[in-house]
């Protein structure tokens, strides 16, 4: 959620343009009348949604996320969330920690503003741009707070709060996880290391931490053993986490994602215990 930096821009993501999630079966080519049609089974079903956008593995992913970063799992509580934590980014807010200083709040409100002339936050789009890159709240004070309070009661800046997140940083990091062979843990790995570390050029940026595990595993996708390439992958995590002193606190990885790995459920499957920053959370 507090992404150190600008992640992308809109017309760029971590793979590309927007990614979204496009059913693949509705390209699929029908099969002749003559040929036998398979059923339908629950079983069949179930095995078709193995990545983290299954909507429970998803509604899962955002639980765990928002425990590191509100210290609840009331994620959907957080989009009225806004306040200066003081790590140097300006105003961090929302489901994902949209920043003022890092311009995914930005492409928020330009987002959110097309799709709502008018809204509450239009009027701060000017002061956004101006402070894009810095700490300052410049055309933001007194009342950006208060007015994004009260946006957070619109469903449309929800909707757009998701559309962002999705856009941004969750469909780009479940497609690289799933180019890589990896199963719904290490997708969930991947948008974790993409919300907090974006994906600029910089070393500790996303890419640079999957360069980093690369060089020293490989993921299933080139024959690798998963488990090793996720422990390679959160190695480089924990180092680009311990480059800046507000993300130097790794429990978020040591007491959460490397439990869940050690006990090798590398399906995110329920119950999860894991603790963040000393507390403890439990999902049945």
């Amino acid at each position: 959620m507090f992404t150190p930096h600008r992640a992308m821009s809109a017309a760029g993501a971590l793979l590309g343009c927007a990614l979204l999630a496009v059913p693949v079966a509705a390209h699929a080519t029908a099969a002749p009348d003559t040929a036998p049609v398979a059923p339908v089974t629950a079983a069949a079903t179930v095995a078709a949604a193995t990545g983290l956008d299954d909507p429970a593995k998803k509604e899962i992913a955002m639980k765990i996320v928002s425990s590191a970063e509100n210290s609840s799992l009331d994620w959907k509580a957080q989009y009225k969330y806004i306040e200066d934590i003081g790590d140097g980014r300006g105003y961090t807010a929302g489901i994902i920690g949209f920043c003022s200083g890092t311009g995914d709040m930005l492409d928020l409100v330009e987002y959110y503003t097309q799709v709502k002339p008018g809204n509450v936050l239009a009027k701060y789009l000017p002061a956004l741009r101006d402070v894009d890159g810095s700490d300052s709240h410049a055309g933001l004070d007194p009342n950006f707070t208060r007015d994004w309070a009260k946006a957070a009661q619109d469903a449309e800046f929800r909707r757009a709060q998701d559309h962002e997140r999705d856009r941004v940083y969750f469909n780009p990091s479940v497609k690289q996880g799933k180019s890589d062979g990896l199963g719904v843990l290490g997708q969930f790995i991947y948008y974790d290391a993409i919300v907090m570390h974006g994906d600029g050029t910089d070393p500790t940026s996303f890419r640079n931490i999957r360069g980093r595990a690369l060089s020293k595993a490989k993921p299933p996708s080139q024959g690798g053993n998963e488990t090793a390439y996720l422990n390679a992958f959160l190695d480089a995590r924990v180092w680009a986490m311990k480059q800046e002193e507000a993300h130097s606190d790794t429990s978020r990885v040591d007491t959460a994602q490397r439990v869940f790995l050690r006990k090798g459920n590398l399906n995110l499957n329920t119950p999860l215990d894991w603790k963040v920053y000393g507390d403890s959370f439990h999902i049945g």
